[in-house]
C-alpha cells in the first residue's frame, strides 16, 4: 500500500525542491507517486498525444483523459463548458478535494495541455510527473491494463476564465504590433517556414508557413531532458533569459500549432520559472496561418 498525503507528504519532494524552482509544488517525483500510488486522496491522469497508448498498460490507478475527445467542444472551435468540464470529473471521481497527479508521453507534451485547461476552470490542486510516462517506465515501475472504478462526485464546476492565462487572435495582433515578446515553441523547421507540420508529422492544414513577426524561437523541447523530466532552473533560465532575453515581470504570450507544445512552455515560465504573466495563445499557427491579411514572418530569427 501506498502511503496517505498528509501535510508533511504535501510538502516539497527533495528532489524536486533541489532544482530550484520557483514553485516546486507543482510537480511531483516518480519516487513520490509510487510511495502515494494507492493514497485515497490522488486521482492520476494520464493524457497522451497517442490516446491508445493509456489501454497498452498505464501506471496503477491512472484514469484516461483523451485531449481530443474530452477537453475540445465537438462543435465549436473552443474548449469544454462548465457543464462538461463538471460530468468529466465527477466521473474521474474528482473534487476540490483531491489531488490531480497528470502525466502522458512526449516529455508530458499533453499532460501540460491537460493541466492547463484545468487551470481555466480554476482548479489548482493539480501536478505533473517530472518525466511523465517515460521517465517511469524506464525505472521499470509497475503497470497495469485496469481501469479504475471510482464514486461518482459532486464537483461543481465553476465559469470558466480565459483572461489571465489564455490568448485570442487579435490580442496577439497587437501585442506582436507593440513588440511585446512572443515565443514560438514550434521546430526550427516551422518556425523559418520551411515546414507547415512537425517533422514525421503529417500535413495538418495550414497555408502558409513562418511566424508571427517579433517571435522568439524556443522549441518546447528544450525544456526536457532525455529522460523527459524538467531541466533544472538554471538550465532553464540560461534557455529563456541569457539565450533570449525574457524578463520575468514581462508579458509574454506563447504558441506552436493548436496550442498544444506551447501550454509546456506556459508551464515551465509560469511555475518552474515564476514568470508573472505568461498566456498560451491556442489558436496558435493554425489561426495565424490561414488568416486573411495577417503579416507573418520567414526565415531565422533576427
Amino acid at each position: 500500500m501506498g502511503a496517505t498525503i498528509t501535510p508533511k507528504a504535501t510538502a516539497v519532494d527533495p528532489s524536486i525542491a533541489g532544482k530550484g524552482y520557483v514553485h516546486p509544488e507543482v510537480l511531483v517525483s516518480t519516487e513520490w507517486l509510487a510511495e502515494h500510488i494507492d493514497d485515497p486522496n490522488i486521482r492520476i491522469i494520464e493524457s497522451d498525444e497517442d490516446v491508445l497508448l493509456y489501454d497498452t498498460g498505464h501506471i496503477p490507478g491512472a484514469q484516461k483523459v483523451d485531449w481530443h475527445q474530452d477537453l475540445n467542444d465537438p462543435v465549436l472551435r473552443d474548449y469544454v463548458s462548465p457543464e462538461q468540464f463538471e460530468k468529466l470529473l465527477r466521473e474521474k471521481g474528482i473534487d476540490d478535494n483531491t489531488t490531480v497527479i497528470f502525466y502522458g508521453d512526449k516529455n508530458n507534451w499533453w499532460a501540460a495541455y491537460a493541466f492547463w485547461v484545468f487551470q481555466l476552470f480554476g482548479f489548482t490542486n493539480a501536478k505533473l510527473l517530472d518525466g511523465g510516462r517515460v521517465k517511469w517506465q524506464q525505472e521499470g515501475r509497475a503497470m497495469n491494463t485496469d481501469v479504475p472504478k471510482l464514486a461518482k462526485t459532486s464537483y461543481k464546476a465553476p465559469k470558466r476564465s480565459d483572461e489571465k492565462i489564455r490568448a485570442f487572435f487579435q490580442q496577439v495582433r497587437e501585442h506582436s504590433a507593440a513588440g511585446r515578446p512572443l515565443i514560438d515553441v514550434r521546430s526550427p523547421e516551422e518556425f523559418t517556414g520551411q515546414r507547415t507540420h512537425m517533422p514525421d508529422y503529417p500535413q495538418e492544414g495550414t497555408l502558409r508557413g513562418g511566424h508571427i513577426k517579433g517571435a522568439r524561437s524556443v522549441p518546447w523541447a528544450r525544456a526536457a531532458n532525455p529522460d523527459g523530466s524538467f531541466k533544472d532552473a538554471n538550465s532553464l533560465r540560461a534557455i529563456y533569459e541569457q539565450e533570449k532575453g525574457l524578463k520575468k515581470n514581462e508579458d509574454i504570450i506563447a504558441y506552436c500549432r493548436i496550442g498544444e507544445r506551447s501550454s509546456h512552455t506556459w508551464f515551465v515560465l509560469t511555475y518552474l520559472l515564476g514568470y508573472d504573466k505568461v498566456r498560451n495563445y491556442d489558436g496558435s499557427w493554425t489561426e495565424w496561418g490561414n488568416a486573411v491579411r495577417v503579416p507573418i514572418e520567414k526565415g531565422p530569427e533576427t
